[in-house]
């Protein structure tokens, strides 16, 4: 039996819970339990893993809703553009790429340091993004130069 403590229902206040659209249910519930050490809550319809404080909702897509009406939901085509990406912070990454890589994830590089943090990127079963950072710099008041763009 499930608990309430389990399941992304605030007795009060909100949280907040990322839902993907997948191709295969099953294999992603097995790649967030397994890479990131979730708690599988509900197998399907939807299935839920708990990771750490939060929790990644996964269903297959589907067309419109009466709730959504004019919204088809569809897991990624492409990887090279991405509009969002899961980012996960860790306390040690290079224990948590090691563990990570020894169970098959595969990053698109190593660890980077990048002032404020070390951080490298994976991706999951369906192509979505995401990122693997510690905070190093950031806790003593170094961040990343700003882009010139962003002004």
């Amino acid at each position: 039996m499930t608990s309430r403590q389990d399941l992304p229902a605030p007795e009060q206040g909100l949280i907040l819970t990322h839902f993907l659209t997948v191709r295969d249910v099953a294999r992603s519930r097995e790649f967030y339990a397994d890479i990131l050490g979730g708690q599988v809550v509900l197998t399907q319809n939807p299935a839920i893993v708990k990771v750490a404080n939060s929790w990644i909702i996964m269903n297959p897509g589907g067309g419109p809703t009466p709730d959504k009406p004019d919204i088809t939901l569809a897991p990624p085509t492409t990887g090279e553009v991405v509009s969002s990406f899961l980012n996960v912070r860790v306390a040690d990454i290079a224990a948590f790429y090691a563990d990570a890589t020894a169970k098959g994830a595969q990053f698109l590089t190593e660890p980077l340091d990048r002032k404020a943090e070390i951080r490298c990127y994976l991706r999951d079963p369906d192509g979505y993004l995401i990122e693997i950072g510690q905070a190093t710099g950031m806790l003593e008041g170094i961040f990343a130069d700003i882009r010139p763009e962003d002004g």
